[in-house]
């Protein structure tokens, strides 16, 4: 016996009731879509690559849905709909997933799609996503028994498994693309910046520095959609300039607050402008100050424990992110309050408490009142991170620790932090996903540290512990055993301090009125925009 697409579902709305945002429906409004034109759609910072199949980049996890797609999508309440899947069932152990694929569906380059492609990317994707790592870790192998049926295998249980098949996390690649390519060039193939896919848009050209085109596929296997011509995707690292095209209708649509917050409140006041929140279910960002534990001074936990007393988070929320936020001091943000623990509190801004504990490290400062220095790391792309580590810089100074500050491109800033690890102290989102094992595993658990792997253990932690619980969590089907692993995980977290978590973003999309259909799942600006079209007359 095994549970079936219908009898998930059921159960799954039964376990999400009262944590998630009900669902909206698959449909934004009623009215009749109108075909044609073309969306320009900002995102920034500009992605390192288009596909995600390496790559949890932001901008990577909105492009690349366009073009390809996975197993299945999702309502707001994340009940799993069909994509390249159209059914699926779990054995009652939890041992085997099956996967019934949808017929007659073709790779932008005319090959057909089989079961294949799916047991080759869960492969991929295993080895080279940073989250796939973890999300994968159970899978022994995939059997493809005829062409449009798939079997995971896995040797423990995998309770977050039927929500991490989406596209912008878990893209089926073609096999034929991929089947002669070593596991270490998979993230520099070709592919990755020119992918073949079977969405409804075909990749056309990347300018770099300026835009990404994509056209409409004329044989998606969804009739009659796409409802747009092309999506220009557009590059705006200014946001004052980002602001500024929604206000001239020169943008139609980006998300992640794709423009200031201290611009915010007067956009959306403008008659063609609206926002929406919904579309982040599966996200959960959290911003981070992320320690170099390979440094002399980090590797004690005393001076982690300073940094984290000489931290106001009520300016941090107020001044550098408008409000628009909570405090969340634990790896799990507050927006995922099923594992949340609320019962961690944050380090109290208490600068003679920093003080001591330096002092009582052995950092006593010197003749010229510095007790060492430390490389403070952005990226240059977003307003926020440069505030907080400007703000970092000066109450390091107050307790006698000189900062200088390295803001770099996006593409340096992966190189110089997870490659070359040139850095003491950055600042990054964390995006939590729906599921602690997905989201927050991979920044903690010792055996993701991998040079050149982004998104990852970037401050080289490792606690047996630690590493104990997160494994027993990613295999744990009694929800409650489930939340004590995850509670007793955020305790050595708050203790040990390899990351001060900061502030859980609120995010929200902006886009121009004429732009519809653009919300209509937990992915928002992640899916694939089979269904947006543009209104004329509007905006």
């Amino acid at each position: 016996m095994s549970i079936n697409r219908r009898r998930f579902n059921q159960l799954l709305l039964l376990s999400t009731a009262g944590t998630l945002l009900p669902s909206l429906g698959a449909k934004a409004n009623q009215e009749t879509p109108q075909s044609g034109g073309t969306l320009n759609f900002i995102v920034e910072p500009e992605p390192p690559t288009i596909l995600a199949l390496a790559h949890t980049a932001g901008g990577t996890q909105k492009v690349s849905p366009k073009i390809t797609e996975g197993l299945l999508t999702y309502d707001f309440d994340l009940t799993p709909k069909p994509q390249l899947a159209t059914e699926w069932s779990i054995a009652d152990d939890g041992l085997s997933y099956t996967f019934k694929l949808r017929p007659n569906v073709k790779w932008h380059d005319g090959k057909p799609f089989t079961a294949d492609d799916v047991a080759h990317s869960i492969e991929l994707l295993k080895q080279v996503h940073p989250r796939g790592r973890g999300t994968f870790a159970n899978v022994t192998k995939v059997e493809t028994p005829d062409p449009l049926t798939a079997v995971i295998r896995l040797s423990k249980p995998a309770p977050y498994l039927l929500r991490a098949l989406y596209a912008a996390e878990s893209p089926i690649v073609p096999k034929h693309i991929y089947d002669n390519v070593a596991i270490s060039d998979v993230p520099v193939n070709p592919n990755g910046s020119a992918p073949i896919g079977t969405g409804p848009f075909v990749f056309k050209e990347w300018v770099r520095g300026s835009h990404i085109i994509l056209e409409r596929n004329p044989n998606y296997w969804d009739a009659g959609k796409p409802y747009l011509d092309q999506i220009a995707i557009r590059f705006v690292p200014d946001g004052a300039a980002r602001a500024a095209g929604f206000e001239t209708g020169e943008f139609d649509i980006g998300g992640d607050n794709p423009i200031p917050l201290s611009d915010l409140e007067r956009i959306k006041a403008l008659p063609n402008i609206s926002v929406d929140s919904r579309g982040y279910e599966t996200k959960g960002d959290l911003t981070q100050l992320i320690f170099n534990l390979d440094n002399e001074y980090l590797k004690d936990v005393k001076v982690r424990r300073a940094i984290a007393h000489a931290i106001d988070l009520d300016v941090i929320l107020n001044t550098v992110w408008y409000g628009y936020g909570h405090i969340s001091p634990t790896p799990i943000s507050v927006f995922l309050p099923r594992y949340y623990d609320p019962s961690i509190k944050p380090y109290a801004f208490d600068l003679k408490a920093a003080e001591q504990l330096l002092d009582e490290a052995g950092y006593k400062r010197g003749a010229d009142g510095i007790r060492f220095k430390l490389r403070l790391t952005h990226n240059s792309y977003n307003d926020g991170f440069k505030r907080v580590i400007e703000y970092l810089k000066q109450n390091l100074a107050r307790i006698g620790i000189a900062g200088t500050i390295d803001s770099y491109d996006f593409s340096t800033y992966i190189q110089k932090v997870y490659k070359e690890r040139v850095f003491d102290v950055t600042a990054e989102y964390l995006g939590n996903q729906f599921d602690p094992t997905l989201g927050v595993q991979r920044v903690y658990w010792s055996k993701n540290f991998k040079l050149g792997l982004p998104f990852s253990n970037a401050s080289h932690y490792a606690n047996p512990e630690v590493d104990r619980l997160l494994e027993a969590a990613s295999v744990e089907i009694d929800e409650d055993k489930r939340k004590q692993e995850f509670n007793a995980f955020q305790k050595i977290i708050a203790d040990e301090v390899p990351v001060v978590n900061l502030i859980a973003l609120e995010n929200v999309t902006v886009f121009n009125k004429r732009v519809k259909n653009h919300t209509i799942g937990a992915e928002g600006v992640q899916a694939n925009f089979a269904e947006v079209y543009i209104k004329d007359g509007q905006g």
